[in-house]
């Protein structure tokens, strides 16, 4: 099998466990990850979150790491890229704010290439106008986004994940070790024991 070559979409107070497992999960099994941010270059770093699930109505946030960069926004071409990971967190809510960020997610959509979103990461899709007639999970609060932007919200598990074609979606990083295989299998990743 080939490496792909997979680009992240990150930014401040994006999840961290969404944002630091995929990207070294990917790598560990052969992809190379660019992780890039609006407005920052390669060795820019972005502080992340860490989202808790304690009990109340909510999650709770408390800091997470600085999490490098390594590649640089501003020299991004989506041609270039076999597929796109947008992990969850609060950096969503901004980054789909972008009209770049909104073109490159269209790039991976009209050419129907691998996407893989967990959480809040939908709010960026349904910026991007691209879940009509799609299904997609998202952390519950993110369930009328998706709804209203014409996709079927998948209610699924927290530790689980749906697969739509090329889109792979997850409510929350518990859903990691599903949501992380379903879309190594539409990557065309084999991995052997």
């Amino acid at each position: 099998m080939a490496g792909k070559r997979i680009l992240m979409l990150v930014g401040d107070f994006g999840e961290d466990y969404e944002i630091m497992v995929p990207f070294q999960a990917l790598q560990a099994v052969g992809h190379t990850v660019h992780a890039v941010c609006p407005d920052k270059k390669s060795g820019d770093a972005i502080a992340t979150a860490i989202h808790d699930f304690e009990g109340q109505q909510t999650y709770s946030e408390k800091r997470g790491h600085n999490f490098a960069l390594n590649a640089t926004f501003a020299e991004v071409q989506p041609e270039q890229y076999d597929a796109l990971v947008i992990p969850g967190g609060r950096a969503p809510e901004y980054l789909r704010l972008n009209p770049r960020v909104i073109e490159i997610v269209r790039h991976f959509f009209d050419r129907k290439k691998p996407v893989a979103a967990i959480c809040h990461g939908a709010q960026i899709l349904a910026a991007a106008k691209v879940l009509e007639g799609r299904r997609c999970s998202a952390y519950p609060a993110c369930r009328a986004e998706v709804e209203l932007a014409g996709g079927t919200y998948a209610d699924i598990a927290i530790a689980a994940a749906t697969t739509d074609g090329n889109l792979v979606t997850a409510p929350a990083w518990p859903a990691h070790p599903d949501w992380i295989a379903q879309f190594l299998q539409v990557l065309g990743t084999r991995i052997t024991h």
